[in-house]
């Protein structure tokens, strides 16, 4: 007898939950096999839910992540250039400007930075010219000499020089065979002659790391390295920071 109640019971439970696929009613509580594939589907279309929404939630991040970040960067660039003349006046005469409610100092918006960009482009223009040049060139002078200055002064001149101006740096992309016979890497070459190495035949290649502001310099021989043409200097950069996703156009 216990044997028998077992099992009728085991059946009972198991008609109760798995109704057999004969679309009628069976033994037990009777649930209609129509009912319960459609809530099995409705169950499996809940469970896909979150995963949909975090789809879209990912989607959206991935199209308002760069332009936010690149409103928001030059916003901020906007600002602070702004600011300069604003705080650069009331530190040299304060009672000029006065302060707001918050002690900060009085601004028109958008005026620093009007000022700012034209005096850049005035010291543009009249830097080639002889006096100009002499006084800059003593300026110069003056400040590599000076104890502490030197260093902070020349590597951000060595800095702004190697992107803009006539002593750019990173105006030759090339591919460097360093790793392994099959590998390249992108990178620029910095110095083509390192006599004061003691190096013969060498050139210094600069390769930048991906997404990051940083980079290893190599000094490697000139025939482990490819000029590249087909591309610009700039698109080579983006290529090698964005770690090769970015798009380039041909030359």
């Amino acid at each position: 007898m216990e044997t028998f109640f077992v099992v009728k019971v085991s059946c009972r439970i198991f008609t109760d939950f798995y109704p057999f696929p004969t679309g009628r009613r069976i033994y037990g509580r009777g649930y209609n096999n129509d009912y319960f594939w459609a809530a099995k589907s409705l169950h499996m279309k809940l469970k896909k839910i979150p995963k949909q929404l975090f789809h879209f939630f990912l989607q959206g991040v991935l199209v308002l992540a760069p332009i936010s970040i690149t409103i928001w960067t030059v916003i901020a660039v906007f600002n602070w250039i702004d600011g300069i003349l604003p705080n650069l006046v009331y530190n040299i005469a304060p009672k000029l400007i006065g302060t707001d409610q918050f002690g900060v100092p009085r601004r028109i918006p958008g005026l620093g930075f009007v000022v700012f960009i034209a005096i850049a482009l005035i010291v543009g223009y009249i830097s080639p010219s002889f006096i100009v040049s002499r006084l800059m060139d003593f300026a110069d002078r003056l400040l590599e000499k000076t104890p502490g200055i030197k260093l902070i002064y020349t590597t951000l001149k060595d800095f702004f020089e190697a992107f803009a101006g006539n002593k750019r740096k990173f105006d030759k992309a090339v591919l460097v065979n360093i790793d392994g016979p099959d590998i390249w890497r992108m990178g620029f070459i910095t110095q083509e002659e390192l006599h004061e190495f003691g190096l013969q035949e060498y050139v210094a290649v600069y390769v930048p790391q991906s997404y990051a502001f940083s980079g290893h310099l190599f000094f490697v021989k000139r025939d482990r390295v490819r000029i590249v043409t087909d591309i610009s200097s700039a698109d080579a950069l983006k290529f090698a920071i964005s770690g090769g996703v970015a798009e380039v156009d041909e030359q």
